[in-house]
């Protein structure tokens, strides 16, 4: 896609509303009613360590860029209020790069919780919520987890509801499996 286009699009997505009435929702435990609702966790390992490992990764839009997502514009540090154009080729597919738009509606940086969400702008193929966040209990023990809560939006996601839905799913397990190689990595790189 042309970067002027991709700018064009991400001033529009700037000026744009959430395309749903509820933002900020995935914050509390019961999300809106009339939604799908998606929560998935996985063990991270133990310790304060793992936590600002994992938490620095999800930060940085590490969860989207290691899932094979573009992010327009280049990301930095993730902060509330922040809008982007997550961008998607799907595998065999000779079809242009889905454009997804959303915006970051809160952020927690807290010491035993970082994480953050988004919410959908219009031209996403669903409405709703999502959010990443890594916790630590009061074991020690360090968790990802993804909520959400959402609709499908678009004609082509609801003609496609069966596999929209699966490539939904496959995204999460996508992002669970990111965060945890993310997590056992030290500060070399290298898996601990």
């Amino acid at each position: 896609m042309p970067s002027n286009d991709l700018r064009a699009r991400h001033r529009a997505a700037c000026a744009a509303a959430p395309s749903y009435p509820e933002v900020g929702a995935t914050r509390s435990a019961a999300p809106p009613a009339g939604y799908a609702r998606l929560r998935r966790r996985v063990h991270l390992g133990h310790g304060p360590a793992v936590l600002e490992r994992a938490g620095a990764y999800v930060l940085g839009w590490g969860v989207q860029l290691g899932s094979g997502f573009a992010i327009h514009p280049a990301p930095g540090r993730i902060l509330p209020g922040d809008t982007v154009l997550l961008r998607l080729a799907l595998p065999g597919l000779r079809l242009p790069r889905l454009v997804i738009p959303c915006r970051v509606v809160w952020t927690v940086e807290e010491p035993d919780r970082i994480g953050f969400a988004y919410g959908t702008l219009p031209g996403h193929p669903e409405r709703g919520e999502e959010s990443f966040v890594v916790s630590r209990d009061a074991d020690g023990e360090v968790w990802f987890e993804i909520t959400a809560f959402f609709r499908l939006a678009t004609w082509y996601a609801r003609l496609g509801r069966p596999v929209a839905l699966l490539l939904q799913h496959l995204a999460v397990e996508r992002y669970l499996r990111v965060v945890a190689r993310a997590a056992a990595r030290t500060g070399s790189g290298r898996p601990a």
